[in-house]
Formats: C-alpha cells, structure tokens, sequence
C-alpha cells in the first residue's frame, strides 16, 4: 500500500496525514464529519477544542451505535447470502485504520499555544 500525505483543517487547524489513495476519499469525508460536529460542539458553548472534540467523538459514536443497531435489528437471515464477505473485512479494516487515525488525533489535539498532548 503506497501512503501519501494529506493535509486537512480539524478545529481550525491544519493537520497532515498519511494514507493511501484508495482510502483518501474516505479519510477525506471522514475529517469532513469531524470537523462540522465540532464547529457545532464549539457553536454549542464549549470552548476549547478538546472539549469540543471529545463531544465530536461522543456524538459520532453514538451515531454509528444507532446505526449498527439499526442494521442488526432489521438484518434477516437470508439477506447475509449475498453478502460478499471480502468487502466487508476490507470495510471494516478501512474503520479499524479510521478509528486508530482519530485516536491519534484526539491525543495530539491542544489548545493554541500551549501544545501538549491529551493523556487518556
């Protein structure tokens, strides 16, 4: 897998990262995602980015929660036979690298000057 550097703007601040080009339209949209949901969290009343990033956070996850619930309330059995398997590994690989990016960033996220990274 060939990796390449991107640069997007988290939190009004310009981020690089590495990916490969069949990922980086899902990165992209990812950041895209992460990036309004704090804007909102900060609009909201929270005033620092890590606050509004860990509110970011919450808010995704619990999307994705929703959404996973959904998908397993309504899944029949019979609807799994057409299911192409390998698609699906790679997807949820694509989520795993996804996770571990935002991670990484939410670690390293500080407030303006004063750069530090955030201890779980």
């Amino acid at each position: 897998m060939n990796q390449r550097r991107i640069e997007v703007t988290l939190a009004s601040q310009k981020i690089t990262l590495a990916t490969s080009a069949e990922h980086e339209p899902l990165l992209r949209a990812a950041c895209t995602l992460v990036d309004e949901q704090i804007k909102l969290a900060i609009n909201g009343g929270n005033r620092s980015i890590e606050r509004a990033s860990m509110m970011a956070a919450l808010k995704i996850a619990g999307d994705l929660i929703t959404l996973q619930a959904t998908s397993k309330a309504t899944e029949l059995p019979s609807a799994t036979s057409g299911v192409n398997t390998q698609e699906v590994a790679q997807l949820k690989e694509e989520i795993r690298s996804l996770e571990e990016q935002v991670d990484t960033l939410m670690q390293t996220l500080s407030l303006p000057g004063s750069p530090r990274p955030i201890v779980p």
